[in-house]
């Protein structure tokens, strides 16, 4: 078991890692789109890559409609297990919609014999989810 103070310091040391292992400017919630954000997620039971929409309903209603037309291309041309959850339950209990990539192995980010896969998975997916939303971006804001 680890302390608090020690799980602080293993995630500082991933995410430093993960960022001079791939040094690159990532999106995430730079998308111009309000409510509309890309996140990674390491913790002790798993790792994912997300596309969130957080925004009032109105707004994620209006999102979710543009990214279900584009569900089969982003699927069949980008990322082929893509769940799909309009009703994302939050740990913080707020929902969301989200899109999202989850990585199948066992991960933990307390055990860094795990680390080198999951920065490669978080490298890949999130590149193919930029990919896919500068390829469709246009489509996504009308």
């Amino acid at each position: 078991m680890f302390s608090k103070e020690e799980s602080r310091i293993l995630r500082q040391e991933f995410w430093t890692s993960f960022g001079k292992s791939f040094p690159r400017k990532w999106i995430l919630y730079d998308t111009k789109l309000k409510g509309f954000s890309f996140k990674f997620h390491f913790d002790t039971k798993s790792a994912l890559v997300a596309l969130d929409l957080e925004d009032d309903l109105e707004n994620r209603i209006k999102y979710w409609e543009k990214l279900l037309s584009l569900k089969s291309i982003l699927l069949d041309d980008y990322l082929p297990n893509a769940i799909f959850d309009e009703a994302y339950l939050l740990e913080n209990g707020k929902e969301i919609s989200r899109i999202y990539v989850i990585l199948e192995q066992k991960v933990s980010i307390h055990n860094k014999n795990t680390w080198r896969d999951v920065m490669e998975f978080l490298n890949v997916h999130m590149n193919l989810f930029e990919t896919f939303f500068e390829e469709y971006k246009e489509v996504i804001e009308d």
